[in-house]
């Protein structure tokens, strides 16, 4: 990965893997292998997106960053405030403590991430009160900012979170992330679960307050159109493993890897009168308790050979800040969305 001052994290070879374990004694006879072997950079202010089917592992990526997970393997790499580099993976959770005021998460479900018993303002101000930032009337007034930062009314503060609808609820969350001032947020599929009618909305709010507050930006998802709109650059994940990474213009009309191809296939184009040719791809995705050996994705690929079965590509960059994992991504001509007129 590239040694720039700008990069404000950097993970190398992180590997999640949680034990299975059968029997009485509970004996463990294997492991998910939830991430496995994931390396990506985010510069500062930034936004990356990671995306991939169900079940790949971006989810486990990103709290294993925060370390909601203890890491398996690996490296996290943190450049904090005072600009002094940090490996997150080796810390204790009494060391992360300070460094979580830096590094928040916005969760995807916005009913079972508030408490159903605190008010907005308990939710919001938590943090404050936790860190030892503030208390009394200085809580109550910075949660009205943080309301209003997020297009809530203040006066709605001493509600609780049944009374709101789910973008509501989303909102509140969110002002809960930014109540600390944090310089990284990981986002996990903040919209999936709202109304396609509602997404628009805290998405634009969310590159909003990316812009104004300088923030960087994580970005969970599982829909490229999504994450089209939100980041600069975008990361695929398939089977705990990055097949790709890119910049978001580049990789959606340019895609190196043949799963990459597949998923741009299946944006539905601006123009109806478009006619794309949509990728269905054969079999169904490798349980990440059993990979398969080589590439993780030769099972599906159309454009696999001998080779793809027995030995596994390495992430290597093809192209200047295009990063792809595939022992042909030079030879074989992929089809992206076309650009605009």
């Amino acid at each position: 990965m590239p040694a720039q001052n700008n990069i404000i994290l950097e993970v190398n070879n992180l590997k999640m893997h949680f034990p299975i374990r059968h029997g009485l004694l509970q004996r463990v006879t294997g492991y998910v292998k939830a991430v496995d072997g994931v390396s990506f950079f985010i510069r500062e202010q930034e936004a990356l997106g990671l995306v991939g089917e169900s079940g790949c592992g971006k989810t486990t990526a990103g709290r294993t960053i925060l370390r909601l997970y203890d890491p398996t393997a690996g490296e996290i790499w943190y450049r904090r405030k005072d600009g002094v580099r940090v490996d997150l993976a080796k810390l204790s959770q009494q060391e992360m403590k300070p460094l979580r005021r830096e590094m928040r998460m916005i969760f995807q479900d916005p009913f079972s991430s508030l408490n159903p018993r605190m008010t907005v303002k308990d939710i919001i101000g938590e943090p404050l009160i936790i860190h030892g930032i503030a208390s009394g009337r200085a809580v109550e007034d910075r949660v009205a900012e943080l309301m209003r930062d997020v297009g809530l009314d203040p006066d709605y503060m001493e509600r609780y979170p049944h009374e709101f609808s789910g973008g509501q609820r989303q909102r509140i969350g969110l002002a809960r992330t930014l109540s600390l001032n944090p310089r990284l947020i990981i986002a996990d599929e903040p919209v999936s679960a709202l109304d396609v009618s509602i997404q628009a909305q805290v998405l634009n709010l969310l590159a909003e307050l990316k812009s104004r507050l300088g923030l960087t930006l994580l970005f969970v998802a599982h829909d490229l159109s999504v994450v089209e709109h939100m980041c600069d650059r975008i990361a695929v994940m398939y089977v705990g493993k990055l097949v790709e990474m890119a910049e978001s213009e580049r990789l959606l009309r340019r895609p190196l890897h043949p799963y990459t191809e597949a998923l741009v296939s299946a944006i539905p184009p601006a123009d109806p009168d478009i006619k794309t040719q949509r990728i269905i791809m054969t079999g169904d995705v490798p349980s990440p308790a059993k990979p398969p050996p080589g590439c993780v994705f030769h099972p599906r690929c159309r454009y696999a050979k001998e080779i793809c079965k027995v030995e596994p590509p390495p992430l290597v960059e093809v192209e200047a800040d295009h990063f792809a994992s595939c022992h042909f991504a030079k030879e074989v001509d992929l089809q992206g969305i076309e650009a605009p007129g």
